[in-house]
């Protein structure tokens, strides 16, 4: 079962007013989509 990746769609956070998807192997993000690399930023 995989968890996340590129494909990682909305449907974990369909019922959440706020909510953002981290994605992994993605460049740039939109909308509610947070690539995972930013966090890096915060340590």
């Amino acid at each position: 079962m995989k968890w996340g990746g590129k494909k990682k769609s909305g449907k974990q956070i369909a019922k959440a007013a706020n909510a953002f998807v981290v994605k992994d192997n993605i460049e740039y993000g939109s909308g509610n989509i947070i690539p995972l690399w930013l966090f890096g930023f915060l340590y």
